[in-house]
């Protein structure tokens, strides 16, 4: 019996070797252990946690019972090189070493392929939001969404209407920018043909003539609440505007906000 059980205990901490970061004490159906699940086998078990051979790393629920993780201590690899070859025990970890290795590269070529598709999906995003900036695009959505009929007030009046809805928003105390879909819902109704294309080169002009600052959306494309409305400027897809204050002698830029 002592020789059984001798021969347990052995066969646990080799196991327990090549699994530095813990197995299950006891085997179940759905994962390996140090030790079989019948009554013999727990009682050598419950001598090696005794006996300081064995320690238990973390606890996990399997089905309706606990099960201990554990992992071999240094006095359980002391008495594992004092009963076998320390050569044999070399081996072995030499061989599940290169096991690991394997595991690793398969895991790494996975992420590779993961990333790369995140790549394309990203790219294929932007180019999406491109092709929304197009001015026949800009047209169509505009025909399509549905709103109260524009008045016939000049091409320019919205420009007005836009000045003074952002400088509202400013006095407001907003603690944000106002997103460009809500200002142009807000002056839409002021000029009969006013398209979102158009709406577009009057925020560029306003912003050439530093009288707005335009702020892009820095995080992920496909994140964009409403992509046909965020505006492409050199390489910054904008979303975001707020009135510029003359009286400061900060220059006109995109600055890079990390807050969105």
């Amino acid at each position: 019996m002592a020789d059984k059980s001798s021969q347990l205990i052995v066969d646990a901490l080799r196991r327990a070797v090549a699994n530095p970061d813990g197995m299950p004490l006891h085997s179940s159906k759905r994962a390996a252990g140090l030790f079989a699940a019948n009554a013999g086998a727990r009682q050598v078990a419950q001598r090696c946690k005794d006996e300081g051979l064995l320690r238990v790393v973390r606890s996990q629920t399997s089905g309706k019972s606990v099960q201990e993780i554990c992992a071999v201590s240094e006095k359980g690899l002391s008495y594992l090189l004092s009963e076998i070859s320390p050569k044999q025990v070399l081996e072995e970890l030499v061989h599940t070493l290169e096991a690991r290795e394997v595991q690793v590269a398969e895991l790494i070529a996975a992420a590779r392929q993961w990333q790369a598709g995140l790549d394309t999906l990203q790219a294929t995003v932007q180019k999406v939001l491109l092709e929304l900036q197009k001015p026949g695009q800009a047209l169509a959505l505009q025909a399509a969404a549905p709103g109260p009929g524009p008045s016939r007030n000049g091409s320019e009046t919205w420009i007005t209407r836009a000045i003074a809805y952002l400088k509202d928003w400013q006095d407001t105390g907003q603690s944000s920018d106002c997103p460009l879909p809500d200002l142009y819902r807000q002056v839409q109704g002021t000029t009969a043909d006013l398209t979102i294309g158009r709406f577009h080169d009057g925020l560029r002009r306003l912003h050439d003539q530093q009288k707005i600052y335009l702020h892009p959306w820095t995080g992920p494309l496909y994140e964009i609440p409403e992509p046909p409305y965020a505006l492409l400027i050199g390489h910054e897809i904008v979303y975001y505007v707020s009135l510029r204050n003359n009286e400061r002698t900060v220059p006109c830029q995109l600055p890079l906000r990390n807050d969105r």
